[in-house]
């Protein structure tokens, strides 16, 4: 999903922003409006990490978001999923 679909559709997604995101709050998610340099903001100052990591990990989401539940990942997905939860479980 591009961001201009996030953006148009954000009362519909800030459900699953939050799910993913649970730091932030109802007022964060209301602020942010769908606007994409809002939200990783957010993320980086809640989540304590480099704007860098907080851009890969929306993009990552939204593009999440085209797949239907349940369908299956590509290998290289798979690779990426497994050394971020690696890496996760590190810090």
């Amino acid at each position: 999903m591009n961001w201009e679909q996030v953006e148009g559709n954000w009362r519909q997604l800030r459900g699953k922003f939050k799910e993913q995101w649970g730091k932030l709050t109802d007022d964060d998610l209301a602020v942010i409006q769908g606007k994409y340099e809002d939200l990783v903001g957010k993320i980086q100052e809640q989540y304590g990490l480099a704007r860098e990591e907080a851009e890969r990990q929306v993009r990552e989401f939204t593009a999440r978001l085209d797949r239907p539940a349940g369908s299956a990942r590509s290998g290289q997905e798979r690779k990426r999923a497994d050394m971020a939860q690696r890496k996760a479980g590190a810090a």
